[in-house]
């Protein structure tokens, strides 16, 4: 008897350990969870008053679990508040969207990147941009290509003629200009290799496979009252306007619930068809080392940890208009995980950045109708990651 009422006793003080236990982990996810909120409201504050943004979204994921927070307004003459649904424009952050779709098609055998420009487009045989590999397109090493196609090539036809009489300012895999004529190129061919427009390729089918139904590069009517009006320097209510190869270098429009879910999707978190996976997995090998980071597949990528001046210098505006000294690797690394991968877009009234760090499941979307610095879209991140990840 006296052992059995033991047994008891020890029965009871485990029950309450295991609740007090579960009790405990509550509160402190629940303080881990305030804090969060804490400080995305004090950045976000901070943003908007000190660049007159009209509305934000951020998408915050800490250990796997995805949080939301919406600040401000979509449409400040109609007076519609930011939420889950409103459609925010991409701008450079559409590039991660063209490498994926050409990791897709490699996956698929329509392509290597160490084809090069002619076999898809034979008009371009016989130039330097025909005989350049698409790995060098798409990772803004093929010699020079500028930041953008230049305004006076309005058609494909004047496009081609345009790449076919293109010149090299510096040789190939000596240095780094990033440029929406090179990626833009680059995932224009991807299409081709699949036989498909780009916009219906990736509309139709790498979107739909990565569970995004609310991301579009062109936005359909029945979404017009989710999409965000942008707002220039000035103050007036803007939207991208098209331009060549617009689609595969900046053109995509997305919801902050949509890019958390690419996010996520990214670090594996979600169930996906295998080979969109493996593409997106695919993006994170490195190709060659800048001064900071290691380039992928339409991301940077940084050892992680980091610090915020080695983000900040890497994230420039001069690393994005001036050349840069680029080291070679010889064959691309693994996958890779241990690093904090990023990449900005801007088009002339949004902003946005997604960082992102698979070995922590952790990772931020930042979304605003306003085009502000880098530099701040990289502290806000970074500031609000640090506050909420352990070492």
């Amino acid at each position: 008897m006296k052992q059995s009422f033991q047994t008891l006793l020890n029965q009871v003080g485990l029950t309450a350990l295991v609740t007090a236990s579960l009790l405990s982990g509550t509160v402190q996810a629940a303080d881990n969870n305030d804090h969060l909120k804490s400080t995305v409201d004090q950045q976000a504050k901070l943003l908007m008053n000190e660049h007159d943004i009209s509305g934000m979204s951020f998408g915050v994921i800490i250990d796997g679990k995805s949080h939301f927070y919406h600040y401000g307004l979509a449409d400040k003459k109609a007076k519609i508040p930011v939420s889950e649904n409103t459609i925010f424009e991409l701008g450079s952050i559409s590039k991660t969207f063209a490498a994926t779709l050409a990791s897709y098609s490699e996956l698929n055998g329509t392509l290597t990147l160490e084809d090069t420009a002619d076999k898809y487009i034979p008009y371009l045989k016989n130039s330097t941009i025909g005989n350049t590999k698409l790995i060098n397109l798409v990772t803004y090493s093929a010699g020079g290509l500028p930041l953008q196609v230049p305004d006076e090539v309005k058609n494909n036809k004047e496009l081609l003629s345009y790449y076919k009489s293109w010149q090299p300012v510096f040789s190939v895999n000596s240095k780094r200009l990033y440029s929406n004529a090179s990626i833009g190129l680059f995932g224009y061919i991807s299409a081709l290799s699949m036989d498909a427009d780009y916009t219906q390729l990736m509309e139709e089918k790498i979107l739909p496979s990565l569970n995004m139904p609310n991301t579009f590069i062109n936005v359909p009517n029945d979404k017009m009252a989710d999409y965000a009006f942008g707002y220039n320097a000035v103050g007036d209510a803007i939207r991208v306007n098209p331009g060549m190869l617009d689609a595969e270098a900046y053109g995509i429009k997305s919801t902050i619930k949509d890019m958390t879910q690419f996010m996520a999707a990214n670090m594996g978190l979600v169930p996906l068809d295998k080979d969109i996976q493996q593409a997106l997995d695919n993006n994170r090998k490195g190709y060659y080392q800048a001064s900071t980071f290691t380039q992928g597949l339409g991301w940077e990528m940084y050892s992680y940890p980091t610090q915020l001046n080695t983000l900040l210098e890497g994230n420039s505006m001069d690393v994005v208009l001036k050349p840069q000294a680029i080291k070679i690797d010889n064959h691309p690394t693994s996958i890779l995980n241990n690093v904090w991968v990023n990449k900005t877009g801007a088009t002339n009234g949004f902003g946005g950045y997604i960082a992102y760090i698979p070995a922590e499941k952790s990772g931020i979307v930042i979304l605003a109708n306003k085009n502000y610095p880098n530099a701040d879209r990289v502290k806000a991140a970074y500031t609000i990651l640090e506050s909420v990840i352990t070492h």
